[in-house]
């Protein structure tokens, strides 16, 4: 139940709510700090924390995308491989700009109304159940599947078709994590704790011989934490 144990535990740099709960302040403005300047201060956090999550499976997929290139010259490989991975994380950026405005007013209903914010536990653990359902279905295998397999040879060595490559495995890549990034984001963004776990998860996915067994071992650990949660709220 480690994933109940990090909800559990104060989350860096996060206020404490009714019932025990930390809101994390990557939802908030710093004094001062205007709601443009507080984006781009979010954008700024949610790609570093990005970039150092997903390199570790994204590696191997940047290495069979130079094997299916192949026939170039290793400089002009390089750069490629590089804007693949630019491409990649571009998606991951813009989903965090989404996820902003969202978590904003969440949290800043769940300051007005104490009587919603002592709900907001309840409302976690079933997030967390739900993301973990999630890892058995056929959606997931297919978004899994996309992102471990290998390109065919023979694929164009062009700056846009290196785009366009990276763009499609940043969004299988997003859809495939999207249970295990939800996690994340109700447990608490800027939680290190948080981070390592579903970077591990990522990881394991990816890599593991099984990738479908893998998905679904991790789901019912994260289904078991999310009822744990939600008993422990009630």
């Amino acid at each position: 139940m480690t994933i109940a144990w990090c909800v559990s535990m104060s989350a860096v740099g996060g206020m404490a709510m009714p019932g025990g709960w930390t809101m994390s302040m990557a939802w908030m403005r710093m004094p001062g700090q205007t709601w443009p300047g507080a984006a781009a201060s979010f954008l700024g956090m949610w790609i570093v924390m990005m970039v150092a999550m997903m390199l570790p499976s994204l590696v191997p997929m940047l290495w069979r995308y130079r094997q299916a290139v192949g026939g170039t010259r290793e400089a002009r490989l390089g750069r490629l491989t590089a804007l693949v991975g630019v491409a990649y994380f571009m998606v991951w950026a813009a989903f965090g700009m989404a996820a902003f405005p969202l978590g904003v007013v969440l949290a800043a209903v769940e300051m007005q109304l104490p009587a919603l914010a002592r709900a907001v536990p309840l409302a976690a653990g079933a997030v967390v159940v739900i993301a973990g359902a999630l890892q058995f279905t056929a959606w997931k295998a297919h978004h899994l599947a996309c992102c471990r397999e290998t390109p065919g040879r023979g694929l164009q060595a062009d700056a846009t078709a290196a785009w366009r490559h990276g763009v499609r495995l940043g969004l299988h890549c997003s859809y495939c994590c999207a249970g295990l990034t939800a996690i994340l984001l109700v447990i608490g963004v800027m939680d290190l704790r948080a981070m390592v776990l579903v970077t591990a998860a990522n990881t394991i996915e990816r890599l593991a011989p099984s990738a479908e067994r893998t998905a679904r071992a991790l789901g019912a650990v994260a289904v078991g934490a999310g009822l744990f949660l939600i008993t422990r709220a009630a």
